[in-house]
């Protein structure tokens, strides 16, 4: 199957790209990797009028820091947060889950703009920006705005992007010293979507979890905080090898779907087991 007949148009700017979107009626989609949208045009999931080409416009490259936090541009490939010094240095969470991220081709072409704007609900990259309580930073002709991650995702695919509307950057506050981070998750093979996975911001109070950010995605219609499960978790001494303590606050905050081979009660097995694990690497990992 081949995508429908569609117009194509590579902006000059961004400040070009935002007018082809403002007076696109909604019509016009933008493109950079292409790794979701070109596979959903040749199925045709989707049908856009317009393709607009933002792969080289420099305005959304770069990565930079500031006192409070760490700016990267919407076309940072996901290859980059492999070899970025500063992603390793500040940002560990995302260089963790970077390798999850599909296969070496889909990384060196998907870019952390295109995977938030997708929103998949099974993507390593919404659910740590949720972690990390990062702020999109969202351009249009009537200027920017930035929304928190966590109110960015409003369900499966659905987002807080308006009509005319850009991902520009991605701001991710920079963590005090000691906070750790952690991540995994379970899939069938390396590179298939997540069934279920988990990344978790925190830090320890002597030797004790506090301030935990647990993040579960590939479990629901978006990458979503486990408010119960952090309540639930602060407080533990390792190892969390006793799945009694935060078990029951899993299946308050997930209620996942039954999918073809794999029943919703297994999800939750798999995501409680998945808790612990990570739990466990959290209590190990220093991200600063």
């Amino acid at each position: 199957m081949k995508a429908r007949n569609f117009h194509y148009i590579k902006p000059a700017s961004l400040a070009h790209a935002l007018r082809i979107l403002a007076n696109a009626d909604g019509e016009a989609v933008p493109v950079a990797g292409g790794q979701s949208l070109l596979a959903g045009l040749n199925m045709r999931l989707s049908a856009p009028k317009l393709l607009v080409d933002i792969g080289d416009l420099d305005e959304l490259r770069g990565q930079s820091r500031t006192a409070d936090s760490v700016r990267l541009g919407a076309l940072t490939r996901h290859a980059d947060l492999l070899t970025s010094d500063l992603v390793a240095q500040d940002l560990p969470l995302l260089r963790t889950a970077a390798p999850h991220i599909g296969h070496l081709a889909i990384r060196n072409r998907g870019t952390l703009g295109g995977s938030l704007a997708y929103a998949d609900p099974a993507a390593e990259l919404p659910a740590c920006a949720v972690a990390l309580d990062a702020s999109l930073v969202l351009g249009s002709l009537l200027g920017e705005r930035e929304v928190r991650a966590e109110d960015f995702f409003k369900g499966l695919f659905e987002t807080d992007l308006r009509p005319g509307e850009l991902i520009v950057a991605v701001k991710f506050p920079i963590q005090p010293a000691g906070t750790r981070v952690a991540f995994a998750e379970l899939s069938r093979r390396h590179g298939d979507f997540a069934l279920v996975g988990l990344a978790v911001v925190a830090s320890m109070q002597g030797d004790r979890l506090d301030k935990a950010r647990p993040v579960y995605f590939g479990c629901a219609d978006r990458a979503m905080f486990a408010p119960s499960v952090a309540a639930a978790i602060t407080g533990l001494r390792p190892p969390f090898d006793d799945d009694s303590a935060f078990a029951p606050a899993i299946r308050q905050d997930l209620s996942p779907d039954d999918m073809p081979g794999l029943r919703a009660d297994t999800r939750l097995h798999m995501a409680t087991v998945l808790t612990g694990r990570v739990l466990n690497s959290l209590s190990e990992r220093a991200a600063a």
